[in-house]
This record gives structure tokens, C-alpha cells and sequence, in this order.
């Protein structure tokens, strides 16, 4: 069903379900599932009441949700909208990980002018944003001349989006590139310190890890402590049995009391440990207090590919293990249409109705609708998205699933959204419009 909410100043939605966890302000019981009903009262933008259906005695335009699904807009914590959509002018050769790699570097130094990323920027914020999507991290290639290019870009696109999309970046380089080049690391964390932004490496890029790993790992634990900023990691993302750079990164933090946010994204060949040691890593990612962010459909895309075979594993980390030991665990979209991944639109619905099924979400004890929003907004310090908040702003995605096997039936392409209590126009941005770049 398609929900009509009116162009007004208050309005009430009634018969709404929603997830107890991603509620904050109101009392409700969990009826089914983490589920509950209630009424939402919006006045100027801003949710003043959420309670039991029929309890709210305002005067204002109501709308009879039936018992759909009332969801915070999403934080998407782990994406590339530097990369996104060169998807056809740059193919990849074959659809493995080296092919990206190669692919992307030969683009970036031919066409990632200002203008260029500009525009590919944009265009991949105005779909996230139609699908319903609050806040972004965006991990920006930074290597060369590229750092000087990207982040200033970065830097007016953030304040464009403001009020609409609020937008965080991570460096991207290789992270032994703090030993190997220590001028341009230290410039690279120069621009990230000016741009509030985090510093990211990229580890295993085929060797094992070792001692420069480690002081590789020390320098940046060092640069992000001195500038108080966070460290985002891409980590071990292959099958390889070399790829175990998830230990020595969990080490260092320890080793260097760094008490700043650490997320280490992909952790693919974490699941292919045994058990014993899979068990002692996953330990040690908890005493460092790393959260951990699973991207299901490009780990699938990517991993275990081998032309003329069929793939024998998922490709993505064991969130339910790290989970269960206390770890912070995230899912997120990842690339876009690029040679690292084909396909996706930034739509986070799409990315959790995915992982459900890839990760066996369903039949869990253990609720997982913090990976909806909450777990990556506190992850990386968002103050407001990720829930439905009492004296919060109105923005949610309203949809006519009444639970979660419902929604992740169906793309859901009728969903509502509202920012500030008004909804946001659903339509999308034509790829023709790419076609200049």
C-alpha cells in the first residue's frame, strides 16, 4: 500500500509498527519479534509523541499506517562515492578483485578530475537520499594527486548535502604507505585532520603480514591519536591464507592504548580460520574495542570468483561470532556500479534485505535491527540518525511491510520517506546523465 502523508504542519501516523530497538524516548512493549505498535505525533519537523495506538489525543490529519513498518532513515557506514558509477567506462576485465584494482587505478589517473568526481558524487548522494538514507561514510582514494583533488570536492558536497545527507570520509591508501612514503602519509593526514575526516589503510595487499606491518600500523595509531581523529580500516579482503592482518591491527590498537573509533571493514578470510583461532582473533578485535562492518553483496560479488567455477563460500566476516563476543558489527553497501561491484544504488534496504538472507539474520536469537542505523551511528559518532526519537527530527521510511519477512520480500519501491517531516521526492536520477563523464 502507498502511504499519503499530508503537507502539514502536524499529522499523526497511527497503527504504525515499529523495532523496539530502534525506538528512543517512549516506553512500548515488544509484541512480536522486537516489534511493537504505536501512533507517531510530528509537529514542525519533529517527532513530539510516540505511543500505544489510540492514546495520542492530538487534533491533526492522521494517517492509517495498517500496521506497516515505521524505520529510521539509514546510516550507511561504508561506502566509495569517489569510485561509484565509472561502471561504463570502466569495466571490469573478468569481475575479480585484481581486475577492479587495476581498473580503478588506470581511471583514476585518467578522468578523476574535481568536476568529474563531482558529479559522480552527486549523483550517488541524490539516490541514497531518495531511498531513504540519513548519513554516509565515504572512504576517499587518496594517493598522489588524488588527495589533493578529492577532499576538497569531499568538503563542498558535504556542505551542499547539509540538512539532507550528513556525510563523513575516510582516507584510502595503503596503509604500509605510513613507513614507505612518510611525506605524503603525513600530508595525507593533514588533509583528513583539516577535513574532520578519519584515516584509513588498506591492508593485505598479497604479503604476509610482518614487522613493517606493525610499524606501519603504530604510525597511523600515533597520527590518529595526535589529531584526535578516527581509523577505518579495509581489511583482509580475501580468501587468501596470508590475508590475517585483523590480529596485528586489534594488537596495535592495544599495544598503542589508541582509545579513538576503529572500524575494520570486510574481515572476508576471518571466516575461513578454524575455529581456535578465529576464536583468539575475534578476542582481540573486542579488547580493542573495533567494530567490525560486513559488505555482504560485494564480498559475494567479489570473493571466491574463479571463471568456469562455481563459488564455494560467501565471502563475508562471521558477524554472528563476533557478535556474540561483544563486538560492534555493521553491515553496509559498499561500491556502486564500479568495477568492484556492478550493480547497487546505494539503497540500504536493499543492503539489509540482502544480508539478511546472506548472513542468516533470520532464525538468530539475537535482534539484529541495530544494524539498521543505531550501531553504525554510534559506531562513528552520528548525534541524530539511525533512530525514531522522541523530540528527534520526523525523518523515517515508511513502508507497507508489517515485518520483517515482509520486508524483505519485496524492494519496496512505494516506500515513503520523510526528512523533517516532509517527503522527499522518490525519483531518480537517469544514468544518462552520467553519460558526459
Amino acid at each position: 500500500m502507498t502511504f499519503r502523508v499530508p503537507n502539514a504542519s502536524q499529522f499523526v501516523l497511527t497503527n504504525a509498527t515499529v523495532a523496539v530497538d530502534l525506538i528512543a524516548g517512549a516506553r512500548l512493549d515488544d509484541e512480536h519479534y522486537g516489534l511493537s505498535s504505536c501512533d507517531i505525533f510530528v509537529a514542525d519537523g519533529r517527532i513530539q509523541a510516540i505511543a500505544p495506538p489510540g492514546t495520542l489525543p492530538f487534533e491533526a490529519p492522521r494517517v492509517d499506517m495498517a500496521g506497516g513498518l515505521a524505520l529510521p532513515r539509514f546510516v550507511d557506514g561504508h561506502t566509495h562515492l569517489d569510485k561509484g558509477h565509472i561502471l561504463h567506462r570502466a569495466p571490469n576485465p573478468d569481475g575479480t578483485f585484481l581486475g577492479a584494482r587495476t581498473t580503478v587505478a588506470a581511471d583514476r589517473e585518467a578522468r578523476w578530475t574535481a568536476d568529474d568526481v563531482r558529479a559522480r558524487m552527486d549523483f550517488a548522494l541524490r539516490c541514497a537520499y531518495a531511498h531513504g538514507t540519513a548519513a554516509i561514510r565515504t572512504h576517499v582514494d587518496s594517493l598522489g594527486k588524488q588527495t589533493a583533488i578529492s577532499w576538497p570536492v569531499l568538503a563542498a558536497i558535504r556542505e551542499e548535502w547539509k540538512g539532507r545527507i550528513e556525510l563523513q570520509a575516510a582516507a584510502l591508501c595503503p596503509t604500509e604507505l605510513a613507513v614507505d612514503d612518510e611525506p605524503q602519509f603525513r600530508s595525507i593526514v593533514a588533509t583528513v585532520a583539516r577535513h574532520g575526516g578519519s584515516i584509513g589503510g588498506l591492508t593485505f595487499l598479497g604479503d604476509r603480514p610482518g614487522e613493517k606491518l606493525d610499524r606501519a600500523l603504530d604510525a597511523m595509531c600515533r597520527a590518529a591519536d595526535a589529531n584526535g581523529l578516527g581509523l577505518d580500516f579495509h581489511v583482509d579482503e580475501s580468501a587468501s591464507p596470508d590475508a590475517l592482518t585483523l590480529e596485528p591491527i586489534a594488537r596495535a590498537v592495544i599495544r598503542n592504548r589508541f582509545k579513538g573509533p576503529v572500524i575494520a571493514g570486510h574481515c572476508c578470510s576471518l571466516a575461513l580460520l578454524a575455529d581456535a583461532d578465529r576464536r583468539r582473533v575475534i578476542d582481540l578485535v573486542g579488547e580493542a574495542g573495533i567494530a567490525v562492518v560486513s559488505l555482504p553483496l560485494v564480498n559475494l560479488y567479489l570473493q571466491d570468483r574463479d571463471a568456469g567455477r562455481t563459488p564455494r563460500w560467501r565471502g563475508v566476516a562471521p558477524l554472528h561470532e563476533l557478535a556474540e563476543a561483544g563486538v560492534t558489527v555493521l553491515v553496509a553497501s559498499d561500491n556502486t556500479r564500479d568495477p568492484f561491484y556492478a550493480y547497487g544504488d546505494l539503497d540500504f534496504l536493499e543492503v539489509i534485505r540482502e544480508a539478511t538472507r546472506i548472513l542468516h539474520l533470520d532464525h538468530s536469537a539475537r535482534s539484529w535491527m541495530q544494524l539498521m542505523g543505531p550501531a553504525a551511528a554510534a559506531a562513528m559518532g552520528f548525534a541524530t540518525p539511525g533512530r525514531i526519537s522522541v523530540g528527534g527530527p520526523a525523518d523515517m521510511v515508511l513502508v507497507g511491510a508489517r515485518n520483517l519477512w515482509e520486508l524483505c520480500a519485496r524492494p519496496w519501491s512505494d516506500r515513503v520517506v520523510l526528512a523533517g517531516g516532509v517527503a522527499v521526492p522518490r525519483t531518480l536520477p537517469d544514468y544518462r546523465e552520467l553519460d558526459g563523464v
